[in-house]
């Protein structure tokens, strides 16, 4: 996945400011706010948009990474990748806390959201990658620990001619205070191919 650009920090905007957030040399420190989060109604019946989300252009034809660290420690802790077109249409993807144990999922939301997860236990506190790469009618999302393997996470419908954004993103919908070090935000061209 050549032909990457990073993306300063502060070239891109939020949705959302969390409670605190700083560089610390090439690193973006962010502290979550109070019950902050991103879903709507299914299952739970409530809507909430006010998890933070630091984001920047995502035209066509393009693709995104976000790396990471976290101690996820209460339940929904999730820190990742977000793509949003609006608040009834967007894409969250990332490690979440649940169960008692990190989980790498996704949620795809258009009007309603939906919510896929697998437990990554060996994840936590760990360095982890998630990108979107939007081609033709679809985000495909994939991740990594470390220098592993990429995982295929999802893939999505994105209107091809939808004025997307996207970056890093987290929430704690039970607390305040996760704390979420991001040390990569890069673009480049989307994948040549779904397989990688």
């Amino acid at each position: 996945m050549d032909g990457q650009r990073v993306i300063e920090w502060a070239d891109a905007t939020w949705l959302n400011p969390p409670v605190h957030s700083e560089v610390e040399g090439d690193d973006l420190v962010v502290t979550t706010r109070e019950h902050s989060d991103f879903w709507r109604t299914t299952s739970y019946g409530f809507v909430k948009d006010d998890g933070h989300a630091l984001l920047t252009g995502f035209p066509a034809g393009s693709a995104v990474e976000v790396t990471f660290t976290a101690r996820f420690d209460a339940l929904y802790d999730q820190a990742g990748l977000m793509v949003r077109v609006d608040e009834r249409t967007w894409i969250k993807a990332g490690v979440e806390m649940t169960d008692g144990t990190p989980h790498l999922g996704a949620v795809v939301t258009s009007g309603r959201s939906d919510w896929s997860l697998s437990p990554v236990p060996d994840w936590q506190g760990r360095r982890v990658t998630v990108r979107a790469s939007r081609a033709g009618d679809a985000v495909t999302v994939r991740a990594r620990c470390e220098e592993g393997a990429w995982r295929m996470v999802r893939l999505a419908p994105l209107a091809p001619d939808a004025d997307a954004l996207a970056g890093p993103f987290c929430c704690s919908p039970q607390r305040e205070g996760l704390r979420v070090r991001f040390t990569r935000f890069t673009t480049g061209p989307a994948d040549a191919s779904l397989h990688d």
